[in-house]
């Protein structure tokens, strides 16, 4: 459970790399929408997305413990793996990270660019993830979660900025990959007892969080073949399924093209534009048939980092 005195240090840590990332009300946005949204931009952050504040106070933790000196490793589609290989430069530490084959060339460079070892490994996140674990007790390496306590205190910090942005929020939507973001906004509304509405958001073709938050337990699935590579999961993390269970008001489920989409109509209206996972909360917000009407939402752009051929694809779309 995250504790105020947890929530002011992991702010501490964070505020030395990460200046407050930006929230907005775009009028045309909520021409579409038809009710007050404020969108939170992670995409600000250094890595160009949320998942930097976690590996910051992650790794700034293991140092103050003596722990980091033999290097960390993580796995990743991308987001998770800058966030590792940012905070482990900023420490002098190597960092290991293990991609899926045919995962973004952009993110892959990106990585690299930080400092990162890069090794390709299986055919998803899931396969990834396996050989990560294999790898770092091979070289006796500290393996670093996409789901942790230390990780879900960082991107805490984002959500505590965002209330005090908005104000009073009614519902906001978050994407849902392993759960580091949605139990963070869940666990900032318990301690400033907001009542806000916190939704998870998914994409249909990589529904395990949902299936999951339904049966009320972990409940994994064969594939997640979706192009929405940050919640490309099928493999939830039991605790992370417990707090959403406890804490999560519904989840949403959307489509590829819905969340292509919610990318055009954020480019379009605000002339930035997201990552696929980064507009799945947006098109979580059109698509929940349980918002109240005038309800005020806030929309987490979760990230930017999305690959040249792929934004030139979805714009060919509109």
């Amino acid at each position: 459970m995250l504790t105020t005195e947890d929530l002011a240090d992991a702010a501490r840590i964070v505020a030395a790399h990460v200046p407050v990332t930006p929230a907005y009300r775009w009028p045309l946005l909520e021409q579409i929408t038809g009710t007050p949204t404020w969108v939170k931009h992670e995409n600000a952050a250094p890595t160009g997305a949320f998942k930097v504040r976690g590996g910051l106070v992650f790794a700034e933790r293991l140092r103050r413990e003596g722990a980091a000196a033999s290097g960390l490793i993580a796995a990743t589609r991308g987001n998770h793996g800058q966030s590792v290989a940012y905070a482990a430069r900023q420490h002098g530490l190597s960092a290991t990270i293990v991609v899926p084959e045919g995962n973004s060339p952009a993110k892959n460079a990106s990585m690299a660019a930080f400092g990162a070892e890069l090794v390709v490994h299986g055919r998803d996140f899931q396969e990834s993830l396996e050989h990560a674990r294999v790898l770092a007790a091979e070289r006796g390496l500290i393996f670093v979660p996409s789901f942790h306590p230390d990780l879900v205190a960082g991107v805490a910090t984002g959500a505590a900025e965002l209330h005090a942005q908005a104000g009073q929020l009614d519902v906001i939507y978050v994407p849902v990959g392993l759960g580091s973001g949605i139990c963070a906004h869940m666990a900032v509304r318990d301690l400033l007892q907001t009542g806000t509405e916190i939704v998870g958001v998914v994409a249909d073709r990589a529904p395990a969080h949902a299936l999951s938050f339904e049966a009320g337990h972990a409940v994994s699935t064969p594939d997640a073949d979706t192009f929405v590579d940050g919640v490309a999961t099928r493999t939830p993390v039991p605790d992370a399924v417990a707090a959403m269970v406890a804490g999560a008001a519904r989840f949403v489920r959307v489509s590829e093209a819905a969340a292509e989409e919610a990318m055009r109509i954020i480019w379009q209206t605000t002339h930035q534009m997201p990552e696929p996972a980064g507009a799945l909360s947006l098109a979580g917000l059109l698509g929940d048939t349980g918002r109240a009407p005038g309800a005020a939402a806030a929309v987490i752009m979760s990230g930017g980092n999305c690959d040249t051929d792929l934004v030139l694809r979805v714009l060919a779309g509109a």
